[in-house]
């Protein structure tokens, strides 16, 4: 579209201008980290990083601060309060209001407005522009949009009252929209407190017995240790420098980063089948309950999955193979107790990066009938599928509720929204 077609679309009173034809246009800079007294002084001093999950609209300060010499001895600049700092790279898009005098890095492209733009009517243009900005960065290790690229960005500018106006109409549809995202945000937090309540009732035998007393187990129902109802199974890794072992196997060999889907059909890497009888690697049968038992991740949680058809895994999963117990009941149980399970069960003097396998084998679990297990099975499947639906629409509420935030923004800036 030719600059003529784009300005005819736009309302009466309204024009393009170059960023450059709307207030000044600061680079910033960093004072030499070898020098201590450039930093630490009373100038605020802003990064990318700084804006990195940042969602507030204003910024007053970032993690570090320079001196009056730092300043001095570098390219970076003071701005006034009401600059509107754009991130220029790594990465692009990040926008904040300098809600008083401060300096930023070379990492932005950031605007003094002139008296005839409003400071919010910039900064809500310029989020609306990151798809823009992008389309005309440069570079190979990371992108960048140089000082020349983003002066001559357009923005459609209308008078001061009516950018105002604007401003105010944006932030009323966002207030609306943002509280909306929060009830959404509520209620997921609501779900994943009602699937904990569901696996504490499906194992205090409440979704099967309608007369279960707190703190009492169903009539027929039993503590067992997790070694008495199946058989354990290390892992291995066979030889990486027999390449044969991995470049023509088909055998599934779980490794830590594989534990990401409560039932395991796939795995990044496969080894053969000559290869399991040269290493410590053994066979287990479908169905097993596989546990990590080493790796960094069992600090925040504790990856428990069904082997979905017969595999191997590496040294650091434990297997369950069950004797006659469903795998099912037994999956959602460890589930259910998971944090209970990384407390009991890590090695002691250590951080939680290891289990102690002879705890985890004699760890405690609750148990009954093969038919009551079907049955609480399927309780908890059924609420979990019920839930799961209603996750699945928020979900999509949120993708649509953001979709709307661009869709405000873009009406804002066609002179469409008020």
């Amino acid at each position: 579209m030719s600059e003529k077609q784009k300005i005819n679309q736009l309302p009466k009173d309204w024009n393009f201008f170059k960023l450059s034809e709307i207030g000044k246009i600061i680079s910033g800079g960093t004072p030499s980290t070898a020098i201590p007294e450039y930093w630490g002084g009373n100038i605020s001093w802003i990064s990318p990083a700084d804006l990195t999950g940042y969602k507030r609209k204003e910024i007053s300060k970032g993690a570090k601060s320079i001196t009056v010499d730092g300043l001095k001895n570098s390219s970076a600049r003071l701005m006034p309060k009401g600059s509107v700092l754009f991130s220029s790279r790594a990465p692009i898009g990040y926008v904040a209001i300098a809600s008083n005098e401060m300096a930023t890095n070379q990492g932005f492209k950031s605007i003094i407005p002139n008296d005839h733009t409003d400071s919010n009517y910039l900064y809500y243009f310029l989020k609306s522009a990151k798809q823009m900005a992008e389309s005309v960065a440069s570079g190979t290790t990371f992108k960048e949009i140089s000082l020349s690229k983003f002066s001559e960005l357009n923005i459609p500018l209308p008078p001061l009252p009516i950018q105002q106006a604007i401003v105010s109409k944006i932030e009323e549809l966002f207030s609306e929209l943002d509280k909306g995202i929060e009830q959404l945000k509520t209620a997921q937090q609501q779900l994943k407190t009602y699937r904990q309540a569901v696996l504490k009732w499906a194992f205090e035998g409440k979704l099967t017995n309608e007369n279960v007393k707190d703190g009492e187990l169903p009539e027929g129902w039993k503590w067992v240790k997790l070694n008495e109802i199946g058989k354990w199974t290390g892992g291995g890794t066979p030889s990486k420098q027999n390449s044969k072992f991995w470049t023509s196997g088909n055998v599934l060999w779980v490794s830590p980063k594989d534990m990401k889907t409560n039932v395991i059909h796939d795995t990044q890497d496969k080894i053969t089948k000559e290869s399991i009888d040269q290493s410590s690697a053994k066979l287990i049968k479908k169905d097993s309950i596989l546990f990590v038992v080493r790796s960094g991740i069992i600090r925040r949680t504790l990856p428990i999955a069904i082997a979905g058809k017969e595999l191997t895994t590496n040294q650091d999963l434990q297997s369950l193979t069950l004797h006659d117990a469903n795998p099912l009941f037994v999956y959602w149980n460890c589930i259910a107790n998971e944090q209970d399970i990384r407390n009991e069960c890590a090695k002691d003097g250590t951080t939680v990066d290891n289990l102690d396998v002879p705890r985890l084998k004699a760890y405690i679990i609750v148990v009954c009938s093969p038919e009551e297990q079907q049955q609480v099975v399927q309780e908890i499947e059924s609420r979990f599928s019920v839930a799961d639906k209603i996750e699945e629409s928020i979900n999509q509420s949120l993708q649509q509720a953001e979709a709307l935030r661009q869709s405000i923004l873009k009406r804002a800036f066609e002179g469409k929204l008020i």
